[in-house]
């Protein structure tokens, strides 16, 4: 069943609707005299637990018939709706300077962009995410689900876990379990050359840094010759990239933008 009390989900905009409170609740535990950001409110679960809790909400819904039916459904003084898609909304569209956190169970197809933004604007958040993502953002090295998520999270944000949540909590009930997190934003953000090296890097984890780098020649758009003298004045370039801890691959990563000028 994709319809739920009269509103059909749609697959384009990755929408599933959170159906239970008490998750809503706990989600919303963490906005007390605060004002709030959510992205993608849907039917609105969530939004009435944070404008319980919170000083003020602000709720940008891209789907203009969900936009509608939050208008005329929540009732409350303290909700600013915006019917936007979130990733083309300005700063002072969303009053970006008062708000404190953002809350949401976003859209699965959002989870990369939003961390971005989030990194970017230095902003905390909890955020409901599909569990295999989480379990990128949250692995360590030396292990499997080790990635350029790992690294990238790893370096801009202290992640706790709140809460599993089954994918039985949503309709229509999605394929895969979501997890809610708190992120805490730490140091700056990232500048994008760097995530573009760390993300070539991270692609060829299991070769030693050498090899990563010589076989990053055709996005780095030079011969494997010259990158493999290159790669010859990195440090620990014997090691296998999995084995690197975040810090280590960002510090290889700004020395190699600077090899590479």
């Amino acid at each position: 069943m994709n319809d739920f009390i009269g509103v059909r989900s749609k697959k384009k905009l990755g929408q599933v609707f959170l159906v239970n409170e008490k998750v809503a609740e706990a989600e919303a535990a963490h906005c007390y005299g605060k004002v709030v950001l959510e992205v993608g409110p849907g039917l609105g679960m969530l939004t009435r637990a944070l404008c319980s809790n919170a000083k003020k909400v602000i709720a940008v819904e891209k789907d203009y018939a969900l936009y509608m039916t939050l208008k005329h459904e929540i009732g409350v003084k303290n909700i600013h709706l915006i019917n936007k898609d979130f990733m083309k909304t300005t700063d002072d569209e969303i009053g970006l300077k008062e708000i404190d956190i953002l809350i949401s169970n976003i859209p699965y197809n959002l989870s990369s962009s939003i961390i971005e933004w989030l990194a970017q604007k230095k902003m905390q958040a909890v955020l409901c995410l599909q569990k295999e993502f989480v379990d990128h953002m949250l692995a360590k090295p030396d292990t499997r689900n080790y990635s350029k998520l790992s690294v990238i999270t790893s370096l801009q944000f202290r992640v706790t876990k709140i809460m599993n949540v089954p994918k039985g909590n949503f309709r229509p009930i999605p394929k895969v379990d979501s997890v809610v997190i708190y992120l805490k934003p730490i140091g700056d953000a990232l500048r994008k050359r760097d995530a573009e090296l760390i993300g070539l890097l991270m692609l060829h984890k299991k070769k030693t840094l050498r090899n990563a780098i010589v076989d990053s020649h055709a996005h780095l758009s030079m011969s494997k010759d010259e990158l493999r003298a290159i790669a010859q004045k990195v440090p620990q370039n014997g090691r296998r990239v999995f084995k690197l801890t975040p810090a280590e691959i960002l510090g290889t990563a700004q020395l190699l933008d600077t090899l590479l000028k």
